[in-house]
């Protein structure tokens, strides 16, 4: 499945493409897509190669050859098309778990809440932000406070240090704010998601990766939005 900015980026190459006989520039590209930086553009092209909807061709300028269309538009993408689009990684109450209350009888260890896991996280370089859950876990419900929670699928090793790892699933707190050294799940520039340390450096964010081999990154505030922060981790051994 394509993400929505992925399938628009497709489209657009293939009717340039149909039109014109040659690709669009990448300037062209991200002005066509209302990104900030040609960066964004780098990223889906390699995530539209990668599932392999297009090619690069070597050695030539703006190259790039359409291999295949999606057959269909899911649901989700063919309802965004029609309005406008406001990246968020999840969306409902689903995962909820109400302020605890006196209660009337001691929890049960059977006591679970179905938390929908949102898809991937990048801990490393970001990916496009992800919309729609593609399954359920069960999660005790001593593992949550209240709120709403969502889960996200670790990909990459940027924050090994702090015990995160490669395949891990962390249980996220939704939620707009978060104190300086909270792990929080970020959205830059209203399409790139991320799991990092924020830090608060003035009027920048600092996303603060907890492994040597990667670099700190530093946006303006209104460039870092927070979706959530990490309040457990859930890993299969």
């Amino acid at each position: 499945m394509l993400t929505r900015k992925q399938y628009e980026l497709l489209m657009f190459i293939h009717e340039r493409v149909k039109e014109a006989g040659v690709p669009p520039s990448f300037d062209e590209m991200k002005d066509a897509l209302d990104l900030r930086s040609k960066s964004g553009i780098h990223r889906l092209i390699t995530a539209l190669e990668e599932r392999g909807f297009i090619r690069r061709l070597p050695n030539r300028a703006r190259a790039l050859e359409v291999l295949k269309l999606p057959e269909s538009i899911s649901p989700s993408l063919a309802a965004q098309r029609g309005r406008g689009f406001s990246p968020s990684v999840i969306e409902g109450s689903l995962g909820k778990r109400e302020p605890q209350r006196a209660p009337s009888r001691e929890a049960s260890p059977d006591d679970v809440v179905s938390v929908p896991v949102m898809g991937r996280i990048a801990a490393g370089v970001p990916i496009e932000a992800i919309q729609t859950h593609s399954h359920f876990i069960s999660i005790p419900v001593d593992m949550l406070s209240s709120g709403e929670h969502f889960a996200l699928e670790v990909r990459g090793d940027s924050m090994i240090d702090a015990g995160i790892l490669d395949g891990d699933t962390v249980l996220i707190r939704k939620g707009d704010t978060a104190e300086s050294g909270d792990i929080v799940v970020a959205l830059v520039d209203e399409e790139e998601a991320t799991l990092k340390r924020l830090r608060k450096k003035g009027a920048s964010i600092a996303l603060e990766a907890a492994n040597p081999a990667y670099e700190t990154r530093i946006f303006g505030a209104d460039r870092v939005r927070v979706q959530g922060k990490l309040v457990a981790l859930y890993r299969r051994y």
